[in-house]
């Protein structure tokens, strides 16, 4: 009998990391584990959550793992790396007036594209995470397809678009097809020590997921004080930076209103944050760049699409309208609530994610 290829897994010491290794060891890969140092605080990261993080136990956690499976384990350090297109990024998109979401960023460039180049020198033929999605490879195109996970409360795959064909051939996504509650029940059955670890539930980077406070402390020079207006013009009050606002928001604005008031544009340029009625918070339509596309090479006239502009919003009815190499319209047939330059637009048929795009900015349609 043939063995079975070696396999890296990235282990973060959570549960869902931990299972995948237990089940492709079990299932008779030569398995190595390995856990990325992503900080420079000596705080380890959670390779499993969308949004996650993992406490200061976490090299110990997935060792602790790795000694009860029977596999090695190692620790790769990606500080730079997750540095400079993870944090940095940030920091820059924010101080743009925009609102990133930095777990793609991580995933696409340090978790994936990362993680697969030094597993590849390693001589691994694949790579495994913990996330809630599936790959599989469609018989009649031979193309690589990434398909959502089959809990629909744990879903990961919005934040996995930007995978390639390349990258989904050397990866695998065991867990994809189970429910969180097997996976805890499987991870007892074999005794593995985290269990019952709880999910963490914050910007891995960010203490106490205060995004605010952390622009406030790495990014001072960008927090300007300037005016809240109204479509008008009208100066309605005072704000404390342009980037510590965000599409949508209500609360903390400090405007007395006989109606309720939410961020409907963020202006850079004249250090502005423009207010308006929640109804104007709703546009119909969206720019887009940086398309990555996994059910086809490209998008040469329109296509009819499920599209969610955020991880967590409901997918919406879309059509998708080259403009040219690089921008896209994205047309809905609902209006769609804080459309986010800087977020994700993922596009969907049904199960399967045909790929997605970073909004550049909302457009109403007249009627």
């Amino acid at each position: 009998m043939c063995a079975k290829p070696k396999v890296v897994v990235a282990m973060s010491g959570g549960v869902d990391s931990s299972l995948t290794a237990a089940l492709l060891a079990h299932e008779g890969y030569e398995v190595i584990g390995v856990t990325m140092r992503l900080s420079d605080d000596s705080r380890d990261f959670d390779i499993d959550a969308d949004r996650g993080c993992c406490s200061l136990s976490a090299v110990d956690d997935a060792r602790r793992v790795a000694d009860t499976i029977g596999i090695p384990h190692y620790v790769m350090n990606f500080r730079d790396m997750f540095q400079e297109k993870v944090v940095d990024y940030f920091i820059s998109e924010y101080a743009k007036g925009k609102t990133p979401n930095p777990c793609i960023a991580c995933n696409r460039y340090v978790k994936f594209e990362g993680l697969l180049k030094r597993s590849l020198e390693l001589g691994a033929e694949f790579v495994a995470t913990g996330h809630y999605a599936r790959i599989e490879r469609d018989e009649n195109t031979g193309r690589y397809v990434l398909r959502k996970g089959i809990d629909v409360t744990k879903d990961q795959s919005y934040a996995l678009y930007h995978l390639n064909q390349k990258t989904l051939h050397h990866f695998m996504m065991p867990l994809g097809k189970y429910t969180k509650i097997e996976t805890r029940k499987m991870a007892a059955e074999f005794n593995l020590p985290v269990a019952n670890k709880p999910d963490s539930q914050e910007i891995c980077f960010v203490p106490n997921d205060d995004y605010k406070a952390y622009l406030e402390d790495k990014a001072p020079k960008v927090l300007k004080a300037g005016d809240i207006v109204d479509i008008e013009g009208n100066v309605l009050g005072r704000h404390k930076g342009v980037p510590l606002y965000t599409i949508g928001q209500r609360k903390g604005l400090g405007i007395a209103a006989s109606n309720p008031l939410y961020v409907i544009g963020l202006d850079m340029q004249k250090n502005r944050v423009i207010v308006g009625s929640n109804t104007e918070v709703f546009a119909d339509e969206l720019i887009a760049t940086d398309l990555n596309l996994i059910t086809v090479d490209e998008i040469t006239e329109p296509l009819s699409v499920a599209a969610k502009v955020r991880y967590g919003a409901k997918e919406g009815a879309a059509v998708i309208t080259p403009i040219n190499k690089d921008i896209i319209r994205v047309k809905f047939a609902e209006k769609q609530r804080a459309i986010t330059p800087g977020q994700s637009v993922v596009f969907y048929d049904g199960e399967n994610v045909v790929g997605g795009a970073t909004i550049i900015k909302s457009v109403v349609r007249k009627s």
